[in-house]
This record gives structure tokens, C-alpha cells and sequence, in this order.
């Protein structure tokens, strides 16, 4: 069970903060949506809480601990980061493209172990990619490539998993189970923090919503008292209608209302 935080932090570039100070404690057991406008700094955040991106000011901690004073491969272990759009240059198998997600447990020697090929495994089974197994990772279509990266992702079982809009070009079906997964994982103790633009598919599985504008948080809570159409208008300047919880929620999106 992991706390995640952020303390007064701020991240500066050319003079501009992307993230003024900044501070918010994500509990274990969550499933934070990061939502804001484009340039908001969501993936700012994340990058800091992930412990790849050392503010200008403040720190990231970890049940406590800075990330800056952890050893790598034991964070590394903790938590897992799927970056926004990612990449495969190589011509590797889809199954041993999942199996890096296990590098920071692997052995010095030896192949993998048979619990960890079990993980992979059920990783593949779980995304949906056990007919692509073998298939180079650079042949695949943008939405199984997006699967295969979750997969890489979760396949370590994090206590943390930071992802910079996981769902992104995913379609219907492969999104909501996406979004089930990372519920599920968040339901079984873990802490799962998304940048997340589908808002109907975060109001219907997260726990938390983390806004941002201008790189700073202008809201945080529990999702159903959360998200509301006074908070997306003033996060995306648009009029909206919320209705329903959890699995039954609908919103409604409208331009703004011209003066």
C-alpha cells in the first residue's frame, strides 16, 4: 500500500511555470484521473511523480520518501510509467516486448523465471494480445500497440502505475477494458494515477479527480462530488451537463455560450 505526493511542487521552462506549486497526496487504492486542458501540465505531473523529472522547486515523495533520495531500481520496482504515445523502434515479439516491464526484478542471469513468464503471460491474456505474441511489436496497429505498452506497464504488478493517457487511440471495447483493468487494480490496493481526456470513462471508473489549469490544481476529490459542470467549465471553458454516478454517468459537452 503506496502513498504518492507532490510537495509545493514547481517546474519551470524559459521562464514560464508549467507547475506552480504544486502539492497533493494520492492515497493507495485510488484511481486518480488527471484531467485539465491541453498545456495544463498533466504530463508535467506525472513525469514528477513518476521520478523522472526533478522539479525547479518541492519534491515527490513516496510513502514519505523522496524520490530523489530513492535507489532507481527499487522505484523502479515500486512503480511503473507509461508515457504518452510510446514507442517501439525494434522488431521484437510482442510477448518480449511485455517482458520488459519485469526488467527491474529480473536476475542477473538465466532466463525468466517461470512465475514471471506466468505474469506475461497473463498480461497478454488480460489486454487482449495473446494472437499477437509473436508478432513484431512494429507491425502492430497503433491500438495494439497501445495495449501491448499497458501491458509492459502492469505486467510487473506495481504498487504505483503512472500513465499518460493510457486509453488514447483505443477503440470502445479495448478502452473500457482498459479502464475495468486499471479499476480493478486500483480495487485491489493499488495506486493508479491517468491522465485521462474521455471524461464519461472517468467519471464512470475513477475514484478521484486531479484538475489542472495553468499548471496549477484547481480541484481534487472524489470523483462523483468532483466532477461537475462548474469545474469543466472552468477547466476546458465549456458548458456541460453531469448526470449520474459510477457506471451510469453521462455528460454533455456545448460550446460556451457566445456573449
Amino acid at each position: 500500500m503506496s502513498r504518492l505526493s507532490a510537495r509545493d511542487v514547481t517546474v519551470r521552462r524559459s521562464g514560464r511555470a508549467i507547475l506552480n506549486d504544486v502539492s497533493v497526496s494520492l492515497p493507495a487504492g485510488a484511481f486518480v484521473a488527471v484531467i485539465g486542458a491541453n498545456g495544463a501540465g498533466k504530463s508535467t505531473l506525472l513525469s514528477v511523480l513518476a521520478g523522472l523529472l526533478k522539479p525547479d522547486q518541492g519534491e515527490a515523495l513516496l510513502d514519505g520518501q523522496s524520490l530523489a533520495t530513492m535507489d532507481r531500481k527499487a522505484l523502479a520496482r515500486r512503480r511503473a510509467y507509461l508515457p504518452q504515445t510510446p514507442r517501439c523502434e525494434w522488431p521484437i515479439a510482442v510477448e518480449r516486448l511485455v517482458a520488459l516491464g519485469l526488467t527491474p526484478s529480473l536476475p542477473a542471469f538465466g532466463g525468466l523465471p517461470a512465475d514471471l513468464r506466468d505474469r506475461v503471460d497473463q498480461a497478454l491474456t488480460a489486454l487482449d494480445l495473446n494472437d499477437r505474441r509473436a508478432q513484431a511489436a512494429t507491425t502492430l496497429s497503433g491500438g495494439e500497440l497501445a495495449r501491448a505498452m499497458l501491458a509492459r506497464a502492469v505486467v510487473g504488478d506495481p504498487q504505483v502505475l503512472i500513465l499518460d493517457e493510457p486509453i488514447a487511440g483505443l477503440d470502445p471495447r479495448h478502452a473500457l477494458d482498459a479502464m475495468g483493468r486499471l479499476q480493478g487494480f486500483a480495487q485491489a490496493g493499488q495506486l493508479v494515477v491517468a491522465a485521462v481526456h474521455d471524461l464519461v470513462l472517468a467519471a464512470r471508473f475513477t475514484t478521484h479527480i486531479l484538475a489542472l489549469k495553468k499548471g496549477a490544481v484547481i480541484a481534487f476529490g472524489p470523483t462523483a462530488q468532483t466532477l461537475s459542470a462548474h469545474l469543466l467549465r472552468e477547466a476546458f471553458q465549456v458548458e456541460a451537463r453531469v448526470a449520474g454516478e459510477g457506471r451510469n454517468s453521462v455528460i454533455d459537452v456545448f460550446a460556451p455560450t457566445q456573449p
